[in-house]
């Protein structure tokens, strides 16, 4: 891909942020917002009630004993703990980005086509190729980079607020934080951006392939039809007509297509995820070893090739 390429693959993308920024943007920050806000109001209402019934969270310098009294191993598990806290934080950011991305593949190629407006693009000396490439790296790269930056700062906020409402009741709480590992989760998220999109393509390929392919309802028919195959090899396996593997079926196919755009899914479903406690990424790199991995990505470019020539010849006059 040349310099010129490159120039307009950045302003398309740069466009899909601006028109989609709603989402990309606004959807984790405020939903990180939420979180913490719901966790404030938990914190006042939980001292509230402790001091209603003469309660005292951290009970003086008894957990700062407690903390003293811990060896290696015991503050290698409260540690663990933190960290976990944090990657659940960020869990909630990236379920929304996958809602996110979801709806956003399904309206990318429909939306222009229902209003219309694919009249103006198609007269813009930008290809269909580029167009529709620039919808996908959107999808696998810029949104799920938004949402790591978010759920990292969310994150980090949360241990904040811990170590703030502790050190209130007199508890020293810095040298506890200090057994997170804030920076290396870090690093561990930005590493498995490269991961999400691969696994995701399958999920991306195919919701895009519907929303250049359907003439109505994009949602309806992308879920309509794998559920719908998923339920009848079932059926079929249920009533000892075939012996078809419907429990592959739902996890290799419908899952892909469907659910692979929220993160750590497929990492969940094939066993992969990482041992927070020796630091390994959330998204074990091992996954670059299996075969339906690539499969995958083969049939998700597929789809995405597809769905570039459905947006060629598609014609809904």
């Amino acid at each position: 891909m040349n310099t010129g390429s490159l120039k307009n693959m950045y302003w398309l993308v740069k466009r899909e942020f601006w028109e989609h920024r709603g989402g990309f943007l606004w959807a984790p920050i405020i939903t990180g917002g939420i979180f913490l806000l719901l966790n404030i109001m938990g914190i006042i209402t939980a001292e509230v009630f402790g001091s209603s019934h003469g309660a005292r969270i951290g009970g003086g310098s008894g957990l700062n004993l407690v903390i003293n009294d811990m060896d290696a191993g015991d503050l290698s598990k409260v540690g663990l703990a933190l960290d976990v806290a944090m990657y659940s934080a960020m869990g909630m950011v990236f379920i929304v980005m996958g809602f996110v991305v979801l709806f956003y593949c399904l309206g990318a190629l429909y939306d222009d086509r229902r209003d219309r407006s694919i009249l103006f693009w198609k007269s813009l000396p930008v290809s269909d190729l580029s167009t529709v490439l620039s919808k996908v790296l959107s999808a696998t790269l810029l949104a799920p980079a938004i949402a790591i930056i978010t759920g990292v700062l969310l994150g980090i906020a949360q241990l904040l607020l811990m170590a703030l409402v502790l050190s209130f009741h007199g508890v020293n709480v810095w040298q506890l934080l200090t057994l997170a590992h804030p920076f290396r989760i870090t690093l561990n998220m930005i590493g498995s951006l490269p991961l999400y999109a691969l696994s995701a393509l399958p999920s991306i390929g195919w919701l895009l392939f519907c929303s250049a392919w359907v003439r109505s309802k994009p949602f309806l028919w992308a879920v309509l039809l794998p559920v719908l195959a998923g339920v009848l090899m079932s059926w079929f396996g249920l009533m000892g007509l075939f012996n078809l593997g419907s429990g592959w079926f739902w996890n290799n196919v419908v899952r892909r297509l469907l659910l692979n755009v929220f993160p750590g899914v497929d990492a969940f479903a094939s066993g992969e995820i990482g041992n927070w406690s020796s630091g390994q990424t959330l998204l074990n790199y091992h996954m670059l070893m299996r075969v339906d991995l690539w499969i995958g990505v083969l049939a998700g470019a597929a789809l995405i090739a597809a769905a570039i020539w459905f947006r060629r010849w598609r014609d809904d006059s």
